[in-house]
């Protein structure tokens, strides 16, 4: 065989060796490309669940206030049912009492009249003073005269006690009358609550099914993508131990195999509100952000600390609340918040200003104006959030009452 011929033949020999070793490191390196690949989307698979768990522990936690909500305004519900219950035997009691002032007042009547007509003789009538100078003699006189005293002693008195029942019957009727009216509007703004309460909680039923839903989702995306990635890692690790068995074999292939686990831990932390006794009018108005989205509307909730820690506050308690951030004592009702400070025209409306609407009542929900056409406030459907007052429903209950609270 001539030189030439084996440096051919050697060179086909290299070529088919090269050819045998290359084809396993270039499919090595095709299986770790897509290894990467998927590690990378289980890794967004990792972030995604995390994100959604989050969601799912903070709507768990919102749930939960809603359904403490729900089961205390329910109890206030039947305590108020109980109150207008114990109020009509109340009344009913009251008309009784009234009937039998009507019936005194109607006897004493009659009592005045057969007096006045006691010292009449037939067609004529005598007064008092023709009844002492017809007395026979001096004896008849003083008789006559301690009688007439004591008639009209006794009549000084039935009047005196006619005047007072009536003054009674038209106190009675009056507390009847407002007893009435202020049961009646607590039953309407509990009962409107208790509708807008439970529709908060039908949305956050819905919104956790939802969220469940995504995350199985994700889970069963993420387990598929771990199992590709499983069975690639098996096929790197057979091509690898070919590699290593014809090249006396490099470690790096088998190393890949056992792969690399992402790092996706991340501390989500909920910045808290300073209070700022001398806080400003934008202090006043990010006082409640981070309740936005982590709270939920209770009637008579925001004055104590156990609601303002988890975040339970009725419009006015929220209200309270806020000032309270920034060093200013205002009310905890609407109808003390809407003398809290200096009335302003609506057209003047400023970020800080106290605004009204007339709800189940005048001035039945109130609000703290944040510019734009939006006020923040806890509102019975969302709890505490910024709601917008240029149109739609609040734009038709605002009254056009701005109030400005000096800082």
């Amino acid at each position: 065989m001539s030189k030439k011929k084996l440096i051919i033949v050697n060179l086909a020999v290299m070529i088919g060796l090269g050819s045998s070793f290359a084809i396993p490191s270039v499919k090595a390196e095709t299986i770790q490309q897509q290894r990467t690949e998927i590690q990378k989307e289980i890794k967004n698979a990792d972030q995604e669940l995390k994100e959604v768990q989050e969601e799912l522990a903070k709507l768990n936690e919102q749930i939960k206030r809603v359904d403490q909500a729900v089961a205390e305004n329910n109890k206030k519900i039947k305590q108020t049912e109980q109150d207008i219950n114990s109020a009509n035997d109340e009344i009913t009691k009251m008309e009784d009492e009234i009937s039998v002032l009507e019936k005194s007042i109607k006897e004493r009547t009659e009592i005045l009249k057969q007096r006045a007509v006691s010292f009449q003789h037939s067609g004529g009538n005598i007064d008092y003073f023709d009844v002492l100078v017809g007395s026979s003699s001096f004896s008849d006189f003083v008789n006559r005269a301690i009688a007439v005293g004591k008639i009209v002693e006794a009549d000084k008195n039935l009047l005196e006690e006619h005047e007072a029942d009536q003054s009674t019957l038209s106190e009675k009727k009056a507390t009847k009358v407002k007893k009435l009216a202020d049961l009646t509007n607590l039953k309407e703004e509990l009962v409107g609550m208790q509708e807008l309460t439970l529709q908060q909680k039908e949305e956050n039923d819905q919104l956790k099914e939802e969220l469940k839903n995504e995350e199985t989702a994700v889970a069963a995306a993420k387990n598929s993508l771990k199992q590709k990635d499983a069975n690639l890692a098996l096929q790197e690790a057979s091509t690898a131990q070919a590699v290593s068995s014809s090249n006396e074999g490099s470690s790096t292939q088998v190393e890949l195999a056992s792969g690399k686990k992402a790092d996706s831990n991340k501390t989500s932390t909920v910045a808290s509100t300073p209070v700022n006794p001398n806080g400003t009018v934008n202090d006043l108005i990010t006082a409640g952000y981070k309740y936005i989205g982590n709270s939920v509307y209770v009637f008579g909730g925001g004055r104590n600390s156990y609601d303002v820690a988890n975040g339970r506050f009725d419009c006015s308690g929220f209200v309270h609340w806020a000032f309270s951030t920034v060093g200013v004592s205002v009310g905890a009702s609407t109808d003390s918040l809407k003398y809290a400070g200096k009335q302003v025209p609506t057209n003047q409306m400023q970020p800080g200003d106290l605004v009204f609407f007339n709800t189940y009542k005048t001035d039945g929900h109130v609000g703290i104006y944040v510019g734009g056409g939006k006020f923040i406030g806890s509102q019975s459907s969302t709890g505490v959030a910024i709601a917008n007052m240029s149109s739609g429903y609040w734009a038709n209950k605002f009254n056009g009452r701005v109030v400005r609270v000096s800082l």
